[in-house]
């Protein structure tokens, strides 16, 4: 996850890649034992520096690392045991950590030379144990700031609700409001107004998430890469490319017709008029149509801005203001619409599942779309159970004064879909 930029939310807590899975693998005794010993590192009672490699720890220094411990900690009580452990290699595994109160989805690899210190780690998802619908409810609407969820039934008709609170209510959706582009790539390939290979050159580079502004200027993609990077990996770069490629005014309609606020702006524009005090006024009181002209006049400035990485300086900047809105309502309507759109489609947004593993597995199919900034959050699924039904769930978390727990969030979001799955 990036703090500066619009960061995908993929996994819980992605504190270093661990590697591929090898099937059939055998534990070596080193792993089993390091397995044993996190237990007391996530109690914060173990030591850090002893425990995990110079690469790690220079990635996830021991204040951040304490701070994520104490988000667990806050959420499923104290660490217990290490309830299960799956390897995918002899120096690597899948673990279930069991805390008081749920439990944790980790992965974890060692060195294989000695000492074994620990040079991954990846928290994929929690769960509460004996859990049910009503005490997920109950835990959104004990989130500090305002929140909103809707888990849907879908089908011939609109989405049926399972279970919604503040479904119709707006809230900010960071880079979740790539699946409208995304939507409105799909209906200009239905068309035949546009196809998948089709090449274009790379824009002006956003700030990450994403690869792309890395890149050389002007290199040559098609519009399927450019997708995939977009929701896969967020990349704002790709994004932006995409939108100006596909056109403002009908990702305007699309959005429009999502249920969703206009004029979309690409992410370099949101963090120029986020950076400018002045711009930054002058959205917030403007309506629809002085907001287009505001974009129109300070195209130059947009094109040829340096970006600031620090403008958010890890504090909610203009999110009431300068965002992309929907409810959970309209984003369960456009993850519908998504649905029945081609299978290149719903492959882009099977790349990234962006729940446990374990979780997803339990699924025929999952596509996702997360999004945020700090301040806000928000986790968008399509799901398909084994037995061929369709769901949607959507979930958003946002706050003025604060940034959100995002472990939290994804581990309500995670149990939702478990108990979805159980269905």
């Amino acid at each position: 996850m990036h703090r500066l930029a619009l960061w995908p939310v993929a996994l819980a807590v992605a504190l270093l890649p661990v590697g591929a899975v090898a099937q059939g693998a055998v534990a070596d005794p080193a792993l089993r034992a390091k397995a044993d010993a996190l237990v007391a590192i996530l109690d914060g009672r173990g030591a850090y520096d002893a425990y995990f490699a110079a690469s790690f720890r220079e990635k996830v220094p021991k204040a951040q690392f304490s701070a994520i411990v104490e988000q667990l900690k806050a959420t499923l009580g104290v660490p217990q045991k290490i309830e299960s452990l799956t390897a995918t290699s002899a120096w690597s595994a899948d673990l279930v950590v069991g805390y008081a109160r749920g439990t944790a989805s980790v992965r974890l690899v060692i060195d294989p030379a000695a000492p074994h210190a620990a040079t991954g780690l990846l928290i994929t998802g929690t769960g509460a144990r004996d859990d049910t619908l009503a005490k997920v409810e109950a835990e959104f609407r004990a989130l500090p700031g305002a929140s909103g969820f809707g888990l849907y039934a879908l089908g011939a008709g609109n989405p049926a609700p399972i279970l919604e609170y503040r479904a119709d209510v707006a809230a900010p959706l960071g880079s979740a409001f790539k699946l409208w582009v995304l939507a409105e790539l799909a209906r200009q390939v239905a068309a035949g107004e546009r196809h998948w290979e089709d090449v274009v050159k790379v824009g002006a580079p956003s700030l990450p998430s994403g690869v792309l502004q890395t890149w050389p200027a002007g290199s040559p993609v098609t519009v399927q890469t450019l997708a995939t990077m977009m929701i896969s990996i967020s990349d704002n770069t790709a994004t932006d490319t995409l939108l100006t490629t596909l056109g403002r005014a009908k990702v305007d309609a699309m959005a429009e017709a999502a249920g969703g606020n206009v004029p979309v702006m690409t992410t370099r524009e949101m963090f120029v008029l986020k950076g400018d005090p002045a711009l930054t006024k002058a959205w917030a009181a403007g309506s629809v149509d002085e907001r287009r002209a505001l974009l129109v006049d300070n195209a130059v400035k947009v094109a040829t801005a340096k970006l600031d990485p620090t403008v958010f300086a890890g504090k909610p900047v203009a999110i009431d203001s300068i965002e992309w809105f929907a409810s959970p309502s309209a984003m369960a309507g456009l993850l519908d619409r998504l649905r029945g759109t081609d299978v290149t489609t719903r492959a882009v947004m099977a790349v990234n599942a962006g729940v446990d593993p374990a979780i997803a597995k339990r699924f025929g199919y999952v596509g996702f779309k997360g999004g945020g900034e700090p301040g806000v959050l928000t986790l968008n699924y399509l799901l398909q159970a084994k037995d061929g039904r369709w769901y949607a769930a959507t979930g958003n978390w946002h706050r003025t004064d604060d940034g959100v727990n995002e472990v939290r969030f994804a581990g309500l979001m995670g149990r939702a879909l478990a108990l979805l799955a159980a269905r």
